[in-house]
């Protein structure tokens, strides 16, 4: 069972790392040059559309963080779950903390700083993810060697 939990994060997980390097290469960057008059549309149409991408593997990868949490296949170094917990943190505390709040200037007061500011602001997520992505992927070929 934990087998099954520990595939079911890494698979969320990869998910999110291939969604966020397409935000972070494409999609913020023409977020910034997008013309002003349909920049607040654009914007909410961006929110609306990417919540209903990213919301399964979300919600797969935050449960199954927890669950690995609480019971990580046994031969997972002990560390890593935690670590991958961590990156978690870090990527939805900068989705709630630097993100939400630059998606909400883009929808009511768009200028190209706000998109040029989500592409910075961006690369915590990107980061954490990624680095999330190569945990997931030491911590199944642990359990593969095995």
């Amino acid at each position: 069972m934990n087998e099954a939990v520990l595939v079911a994060n890494l698979a969320a997980t990869l998910v999110m790392v291939g969604v966020i390097w397409f935000v972070q290469i494409v999609h913020y960057p023409l977020l910034a040059i997008v013309p002003i008059d349909s920049a607040s549309s654009t914007a909410l149409i961006h929110q609306r559309r990417t919540a209903f991408v990213v919301g399964l593997p979300m919600a797969v990868e935050g449960f199954s963080t927890l669950a690995l949490l609480g019971a990580a296949p046994a031969e997972v170094w002990w560390w890593m779950p935690w670590m991958g917990g961590v990156l978690l943190a870090v990527a939805l505390g900068s989705t709630v903390l630097l993100s939400v709040p630059r998606h909400a200037k883009m929808a009511q007061n768009p200028t190209p700083e706000v998109g040029r500011a989500l592409v910075r602001t961006n690369w915590p997520r990107t980061i954490a993810w990624s680095l999330r992505g190569v945990l997931g992927i030491i911590m199944l070929c642990q359990v593969l060697a095995a």
